[in-house]
């Protein structure tokens, strides 16, 4: 009996804490590209391959590091950002749909 009392508050602990590790990451949000500089911008797009970015106010944008994180009929789409050090920073690419399939429908 005095295992299951154990086994239950261990249980219960590690459940609180995994909650407030989930709570901490949503109150987080997306990383802002003003709050970094250029060049930890474009390490942070190279690092991860894809992410979303906040580049100030409402504005965010999923970016990507090459082509290979875009769908088969996207194509990549050059993108600068505003930055702490530089007011456009090429910080990597959009996926957008190809032009052919813009103007397909």
């Amino acid at each position: 009996m005095v295992k299951l009392k154990a086994l239950t508050s261990a249980v219960f602990v590690a459940t609180c804490m995994a909650g407030m590790f989930i709570l901490e990451a949503q109150a987080q949000g997306r990383p802002s590209t003003l709050d970094m500089s250029c060049n930890q911008a474009q390490s942070l797009v190279r690092s991860r391959g894809a992410i979303v970015l906040s580049t100030g106010g409402q504005n965010y944008d999923r970016i990507v590091s090459s082509r290979r994180f875009c769908t088969q009929d996207e194509e990549e789409i050059p993108t600068w950002a505003p930055t702490r050090d530089m007011a456009q920073c090429f910080v990597g690419s959009r996926c957008e749909p190809s032009r052919s399939m813009r103007f397909d429908r």
